[in-house]
């Protein structure tokens, strides 16, 4: 961030105390980046200054995250999008590009869905709400309330070691970054507030449905990663066949955060999707008979 012109402070959106990072000029089209479970902006760090060449571009924490307000209930999909309003609202923003990430994307999938008239073009990278893996959800929750309870230097590099492919991507001053966040004294609440979603009942009544993908009227690109420890490159395609303009673009050798695992490929294909050079109409993967044939990005 040390060559990227940017700021950090706290919206008053509606209620939601909302922290952000931005970059770009504020008379661009905006873009807000959505990161994933208790994660927060500096998710986004290595792809601010590509984007801010085009657009205003806000990568914000969500409520029960990061430093943004911390609410004392369990955190649902409608909760979040409630403050994405309200953080489109206090922007002065009648449109936006989305691009989210695991959370970000479930989000920004039930926000194209439901709120058309919002929503210029969408990223959905690695999404959740489509899948329900036991397996993933316990490990998810296990690693999150261990380094909730104990934010230690090993447990909060534990925790984020389980996004990356390649285990030198968890740098010391990205633990750090995380750790600050969750040394925080009203974490271990938030945590187990944001955990809502990986308990079985909860997260049924928030999945993204097929008919949920199918009213997705934005192109839409679907990003996926060949190591990706949510789910495999299939449940990528199967989304993508589903959104009317929807594609997908497989990242190789990249975990859940290809953002920041292999930023100048995610750079690229993500502006080629917002500026409009790639669309899904002549994307290989939406030809006839394309199924599995789709270019990998590297």
């Amino acid at each position: 961030m040390n060559q990227v012109e940017f700021s950090q402070g706290f919206l008053q959106a509606g209620p939601y105390r909302t922290r952000y990072l931005h970059a770009g000029d504020e008379s661009k089209p905006v873009l807000l980046f959505l990161h994933g479970i208790t994660g927060h902006g500096e998710a986004y760090v290595r792809n601010l200054a590509a984007h801010a060449e085009h657009f205003s571009v806000w990568a914000i924490d969500f409520i029960g995250h990061g430093y943004s307000t911390k609410p004392d209930h369990p955190l649902e999909i409608p909760h979040y999008v409630d403050q994405v309003t309200a953080v489109l609202d206090t922007l002065g923003a009648e449109r936006a590009h989305f691009s989210g990430e695991s959370l970000g994307g479930w989000v920004a999938a039930r926000y194209a869905a439901d709120h058309p008239d919002r929503v210029d073009r969408v990223v959905l990278n690695t999404m959740g709400g489509t899948m329900a893996n036991p397996q993933v959800m316990e490990r998810l929750y296990t690693l999150s309330m261990e380094a909730a309870k104990d934010p230690s230097w090993e447990r909060v590099k534990a925790r984020l070691a389980w996004l990356m492919a390649d285990p030198t991507m968890v740098t010391d001053d990205l633990i750090r970054t995380r750790q600050a966040i969750f040394e925080q004294p009203d974490w271990l609440k938030a945590c187990e507030m944001n955990m809502a979603l990986q308990d079985p009942e909860t997260r049924q009544r928030n999945m993204i449905s097929d008919d949920d993908l199918r009213a997705i009227q934005a192109e839409a690109l679907v990003v996926w990663t060949t190591k990706d420890p949510s789910g495999p490159v299939d449940e990528g395609r199967r989304i993508a066949s589903l959104i009317p303009n929807g594609y997908l673009e497989v990242i190789e050798e990249a975990g859940h955060w290809p953002q920041y695992e292999k930023p100048e490929v995610f750079n690229r294909i993500h502006l080629d999707h917002l500026l409009g050079r790639v669309s899904a109409a002549g994307h290989p993967s939406n030809a006839p008979n394309a199924e599995g044939h789709e270019k990998a990005a590297s």
